[in-house]
């Protein structure tokens, strides 16, 4: 097989973008499509506009060497990769619109021989269903290659684990993954490992519905040891002590692009049959709203205590530590919640310098002015932060020594 050296890249966010970067590190020419003009522009520069480490040098060196520029218009190309988001339609419906809209995008410029990836989580049957639109778009799919590599990376560590992590691909042939193989296997260190394409879909949504299940029982203990009295947090690390028992550690809720959404594809698909993931999305939609409860009674006692209103210092605003992705974040559910509730919220996200719907406090500051502490997320710079005289929730482990 000929040795492809130009990529198409559609989508320029948290996967595509360091994707494209890495590609153009490898000599590659990487052709970066995005639909914001301003992300485009961002790129061009050879900026950033989303916060991973090692990607502002990775995109820097990529834009300078000439490997990388960005468009809001696809271009030809060897190899298309589509990363784009898949969210879903009220009622936990999958939207696949922007997957459908990016390969509109491309059928123009597909040719014979080229490869079309695609990398966004997706619902059981979405690579064939880039096929059928390209077939309507008038593309002969029958000399392409259409395969399924689902993004596996972690945030905050999505440049190594990029080239370190095993990769699982799924073509709609068996040429389709074969030629997709090799492609991988140019820049992918841990094994490129062959199967069909949908149970390469269905082998993404099954990594990150095992981890719902999971957070979800750690989830539903720390609501049972709040109403036995008993820490969490100690109950957890004694029960890890037995050689087979690893408990997660429970938060206010799941967020991110995957875990909180990719459940609901197999729920949907599955119907009656998904019982427990059906269950363990719900057990974790209500954490987040328990947690809320939680800080509304504690903001109604000091009002009752006090004769005014409580200021309630919502500390994090992202889905996980130490990132600044807001995607599905519970804590900023929380946040707006509150906030939409008439309470007095003073917000704190040391990951983001500003947001439109908050003013982004200094952690100090929020805390001297707050009668209530809420830590939501575990950001390393809220660890060893001594509070005395105010209240505090901790939803997330921050104060757990």
């Amino acid at each position: 097989m000929k040795q492809n050296k130009t990529v198409c890249v559609v989508g320029l966010g948290y996967i595509g973008l360091p994707t494209g970067a890495l590609l153009a590190s490898r000599n590659y020419k990487v052709h970066g499509v995005d639909v914001v003009q301003s992300t485009v522009d961002t790129i061009n520069r050879g900026e950033i506009h989303i916060v991973e480490p090692e990607l502002d040098a990775f995109v820097r060196s990529a834009v300078n060497s000439g490997n990388l520029k960005a468009d809001t218009k696809p271009t030809e190309a060897d190899v298309f990769i589509i990363a784009v988001p898949t969210p879903f339609h009220e009622g936990y419906v999958p939207n696949i619109d922007y997957v459908v809209s990016a390969t509109k995008a491309i059928a123009p410029y597909v040719k014979e021989g080229n490869i079309v990836i695609l990398e966004s989580t997706s619902p059981v049957g979405t690579t064939h269903k880039i096929e059928e639109v390209l077939k309507e778009e008038g593309v002969d799919t029958s000399k392409l290659y259409i395969a399924h590599c689902p993004e596996r990376v972690l945030p905050g560590q999505i440049m190594r684990e990029l080239v370190e992590n095993d990769r699982i691909v799924g073509g709609i042939t068996p040429e389709a993954t074969d030629a997709t193989v090799e492609f991988y296997e140019t820049f992918v260190n841990g094994s490129v490992l062959k199967t069909d394409a949908k149970t390469a879909e269905m082998a993404k949504l099954t990594e990150n519905s095992y981890r719902d299940v999971n957070i979800a029982f750690a989830n539903e203990l720390s609501i049972l040891c709040d109403k036995f009295e008993i820490n969490e947090w100690e109950l957890i690390e004694l029960a890890n002590r037995h050689p087979r028992v690893n408990i997660l550690q429970p938060g206010v809720g799941v967020g991110g692009h995957c875990i909180a959404v990719d459940p609901w594809f197999i729920v949907h698909a599955g119907g009656e049959d998904a019982k427990i993931i059906r269950t363990a999305r719900e057990v974790n939609t209500y954490k987040t709203e328990w947690a809320i409860e939680k800080i509304k009674n504690a903001a109604l006692t000091f009002e009752n205590e006090n004769g005014r209103k409580a200021k309630v210092a919502c500390m994090g605003l992202a889905f996980k530590p130490d990132i600044d992705d807001l995607r599905e974040s519970p804590a900023l559910y929380v946040t707006r919640r509150l906030k939409t509730d008439g309470m007095d919220v003073l917000v704190v996200e040391p990951n983001i310098h500003n947001h439109p719907e908050f003013e982004i406090m200094d952690d100090a500051k929020a805390i001297e002015e707050a009668d209530i502490v809420v830590y939501l997320v575990a950001h390393k710079q809220f660890k060893g932060i001594r509070i005395f005289g105010k209240e505090v929730l901790d939803f997330c482990g921050v104060t757990n020594k």
